[in-house]
């Protein structure tokens, strides 16, 4: 019996390709321009993707046998969703399985930004012992903790603060948010009145028409002289030309991002040149322990293959 077709775009954990490969045929895409994708996803019944690449209708109908598409981990933004329900494609991701992970980088980002721990490593590699003179950080302890998008990343990052540096929590979200205000005492506020008020301001949002570009010039320019901006959600989110004039003319006082638009990142861009920034290269869920629960999506695609109902489907839009 001919084994079932599962495309990977990006290379995944090899414990979650073991599993795979009893089920399917395992292929990697030599390359994630569609135009190369198009000549060899005929017999393809599933397509596994992470953060880079697109699964267009166009991608789609040139796969007649394909059956399931499965982000590896949360965003499903390179997904045509109403094209996959019109086709009657499923769509699955691992929506939990990196939310330990980046929400823990949120936090080191606070941290680093507020220590101003990059900024002393590099002076001190310089021969510059005298920054410690220079370089004065300050404590996260009590400061106001913003959250842009209380999902399970955002919350788990509130709780974080607020339990172990004693953070009081505001959010912003399109709707209430009965757990966080329950148990960690957050107040659900207007976009505007967190940007005045927050001394650290968290987003975790996906990238849907009304957040692109929410966070803008006019947005940075509410925020508190000292206060902090840290993104791991989706670089678009973020105007990134206001961010930089913010951060070069003194609007606030730093920024940790995880994720950047486009992405990669010109090794050029004004971003890299800045002092008060902390960047990673969108790598925040990239741990072992969130790389190999991402990459158990496996499971749903063979389940979908194999006529069985997956753990995660991911709505229509």
């Amino acid at each position: 019996m001919t084994k079932s077709v599962v495309l990977l775009y990006e290379p995944i954990h090899p414990k979650a390709v073991e599993l795979l490969e009893q089920h399917a045929e395992v292929r990697m895409a030599e390359s994630l321009d569609e135009e190369r994708l198009l000549q060899i996803v005929g017999d393809v019944e599933g397509i596994i993707i992470r953060a880079n690449g697109k699964v267009s209708r166009r991608l789609m109908e040139a796969a007649p046998r394909l059956k399931v598409v499965a982000r590896h981990g949360t965003g499903v933004e390179a997904i045509d969703r109403r094209a996959a329900a019109e086709l009657g494609i499923a769509v699955v991701n691992t929506p939990a399985a990196n939310v330990e992970s980046v929400a823990e980088q949120c936090v080191a980002m606070m941290i680093n930004l507020a220590k101003r721990i990059l900024e002393a490593d590099r002076a001190f590699r310089l021969g510059d012992w005298e920054a410690r003179y220079r370089l004065t950080g300050v404590e996260l302890y009590g400061k106001t903790l913003g959250v842009i998008g209380i999902g399970r990343i955002g919350y788990r990052v509130a709780e974080i603060c607020n339990a172990g540096l004693h953070m009081p929590v505001i959010y912003y979200d399109v709707v209430p948010n009965e757990k966080a205000e329950t148990r960690l005492g957050a107040r659900r506020v207007e976009l505007d009145d967190l940007l005045q008020r927050a001394d650290f301001i968290s987003i975790h949002l996906p990238l849907v028409p009304a957040t692109r570009g929410m966070i803008n010039a006019d947005a940075l320019r509410k925020m508190k002289p000292g206060a902090y901006l840290i993104n791991t959600s989706r670089g678009a989110v973020v105007y990134q030309a206001a961010l930089i004039q913010a951060l070069q003319e003194g609007w606030i006082a730093g920024a940790g991002l995880d994720v950047f638009e486009p992405e990669p990142l010109p090794n050029d861009n004004h971003l890299l040149k800045l002092e008060n920034v902390v960047v990673t290269p969108h790598m925040a869920a990239h741990t072992d322990e969130a790389l190999l629960r991402m990459a158990m999506v496996v499971e749903d695609v063979i389940a979908v293959i194999e006529g069985r109902r997956p753990q995660n489907p991911v709505l229509p839009e």
